[in-house]
């Protein structure tokens, strides 16, 4: 089994295998029927979850949610997240907004999230949940709350520049910040 495993595009995997232990598998339509795939060739008790789109994560940010994952028993995840500092609204029927959201207890999740491996494998076992999922700690607490299993998700705060890019300014403000780290 492979340390790294990489989810890319269907086809791509022999061109991009085999580089520096890195195994590729076929990716799938959604991000969660991806990160199953990737799940079928770890034979370790933790895994940890990132998404390309998170280019700026460090090693230290890595080691933390692993690190905060050992250090409780009861939980099955941990993941990188910040708290929201936008007052944020939610809207139906178009535009039309239906109530504010309390922010103080309110966290934006981002990756990486670190997994005790088996109760990922269990939250990625109904493929039903999986085009929906937006990222893979909502289907273990899905499983949680199904099943009344022990274990929780908990969140790790994450710096600031483990930013997602999926702009053209963020792709800006990610090599803004890549420089600096180059200086």
């Amino acid at each position: 089994m492979a340390g790294v495993v990489v989810a890319v595009p269907a086809g791509e995997e022999e061109r991009l295998a085999g580089r520096d232990g890195v195994e590729c598998v076929p990716g799938g339509e959604h991000r969660s029927q991806s990160v199953a795939a990737g799940l079928e060739r770890v034979d370790s008790e933790i895994v940890v979850v990132h998404d390309a789109a998170r280019p700026l994560v460090t090693a230290e940010l890595i080691d933390a949610v692993v690190e905060d994952l050992l250090a409780d028993d009861d939980a099955q995840g941990v993941i990188a997240a910040t708290p929201v500092t936008d007052t944020v609204k939610e809207v139906v029927t178009g535009k039309e907004v239906f109530s504010t959201l309390d922010r103080s207890s309110l966290w934006a999740a981002q990756t990486p999230q670190a997994f005790r491996t088996e109760a990922l494998r269990k939250a990625l076992a109904d493929p039903t949940t999986l085009a929906h999922a937006t990222d893979d700690s909502m289907l273990v607490e899905r499983i949680r709350d199904r099943e009344r299993i022990r274990g929780r998700v908990l969140v790790h705060e994450a710096p600031p520049e483990n930013l997602k890019v999926t702009t053209e300014l963020d792709l800006r403000v990610a090599e803004l910040l890549l420089a600096e780290r180059a200086r």
